[in-house]
C-alpha cells in the first residue's frame, strides 16, 4: 500500500509540473539543457563584433535607440515597441545553475515618456513574447536571467517558430559552447506582418508593437580566447538564418540558413562591422553548411 501511495504520489508531482509548463507558452525545450563551463572562459564586451545600425543612447534617435546593458546590447525601436537587434557574447562563463525566472517586466531605462511594453502586452495576441538573447543564455546569477526578461529583448514572434526553430538553434549554439567555442549572436526582426495562432496581424497592443515578418540571427564560432573580432579570419564559422514570421514554419533551422549578405540587404545594417573589412567580404558571403546537431 505504501509503495502504491508513493507512486500515485509522485505521478501528480510529475503531472502538476507538465501542466504549469503548459500553461507558459513562452518555455522551451532549450531552458532545459545543461551546459558544463570551462576554467579558461571568461565574459566578453557583448557588442565585440560592432554596432550593426550605429544606434546611439540619444532621444533623437527614438527608432534607433542603444541601450547598453551587462548582459547585452541592443538597439531600441519605440515606435515598434521593440528591438531592432541584440548583440551579445555567450561562453560558458554565462551559464551557471540559476533557474529560470520568468518574470517578463517592462524596462525602466526606457527614457522618461516612451510607451514601455509589458509583461501582458502580448496577450491574446497569437504571438508569443520571442526572447531575442535566451534566458538559458544568462543562467550565472538571478541578475543576469531576469534581465533577458525585460520586454525590451522581445519581439512578436509565432509560437511554432520561437517553441521549435528557433529554440532548436538556441539549444544548438550552446552545444557549440560545450564544445569548446565562444559565441557572439546577433539577432533581431524586421518588416511589417506576420502569421501566429490565431492568423496574420501586422501589429499588436493598440498598434503598438509592429509584429515583424522575419526573425534573423547571425553566429560567429570561435575557440576561447581574447581580442575577438581580430581572430575572426575568412576560415570562421559563420552562421546566419532568415525565418519567416509563421507557424507554418519547418522545425529544421538549417533550411533558414542563408549569407550574412542577404541579412544585411533586407535591414540596411552592418553586422560584422570590427571585422576585418577583407575577411567581412569572405565570411559575410558564404552560406553555412556545418552541423546542425
Amino acid at each position: 500500500m505504501k509503495a502504491t501511495l508513493l507512486r500515485m504520489g509522485t505521478l501528480l508531482v510529475l503531472g502538476s509540473f507538465i501542466v504549469s509548463c503548459a500553461k507558459q507558452d513562452d518555455i522551451k525545450p532549450d531552458d532545459l539543457q545543461v551546459v558544463s563551463q570551462s576554467a579558461d572562459a571568461t565574459r566578453d564586451a557583448n557588442l565585440a563584433m560592432g554596432n550593426p545600425s550605429g544606434a546611439v543612447a540619444s532621444t533623437s534617435y527614438p527608432s534607433n535607440y542603444l541601450l547598453t546593458k551587462t548582459q547585452y546590447t541592443l538597439s531600441y525601436n519605440r515606435d515598434q515597441g521593440k528591438p531592432n537587434w541584440v548583440s551579445w557574447h555567450l561562453s560558458s562563463a554565462w551559464l551557471g545553475s540559476t533557474a529560470r525566472q520568468d518574470n517578463f517586466a517592462a524596462d525602466a531605462t526606457l527614457p522618461s515618456g516612451w510607451y514601455r511594453v509589458g509583461s501582458t502586452s502580448y496577450s491574446g495576441s497569437g504571438f508569443d513574447r520571442g526572447h531575442n538573447c535566451p534566458s538559458a543564455d544568462r543562467t550565472g546569477s538571478v541578475a543576469d536571467n531576469s534581465a533577458t526578461f525585460l520586454m525590451t529583448n522581445m519581439m512578436p514572434q509565432a509560437p511554432n517558430n520561437n517553441q521549435q526553430t528557433w529554440a532548436n538553434l538556441e539549444n544548438y549554439c550552446r552545444t557549440l559552447v560545450n564544445q569548446g567555442s565562444e559565441l557572439y549572436i546577433i539577432a533581431g526582426s524586421y518588416g511589417r506582418g506576420g502569421t501566429g495562432s490565431n492568423g496574420y496581424v501586422t501589429t499588436i497592443d493598440a498598434g503598438r508593437i509592429t509584429v515583424p515578418s522575419n526573425c534573423w540571427k547571425v553566429i560567429v564560432v570561435l575557440p576561447q580566447g581574447s581580442s575577438d573580432a581580430s581572430r575572426v579570419t575568412s576560415s570562421t564559422r559563420v552562421i546566419a538564418v532568415n525565418m519567416p514570421n509563421t507557424n507554418s514554419i519547418s522545425t529544421s533551422w538549417g533550411s533558414y540558413r542563408t549569407t550574412v549578405d542577404a541579412i544585411e540587404s533586407a535591414t540596411g545594417y552592418n553586422i560584422l562591422s570590427a571585422v576585418s573589412s577583407t575577411v567581412q567580404a569572405t565570411i559575410e558571403s558564404r552560406v553555412d553548411s556545418g552541423p546542425t546537431s
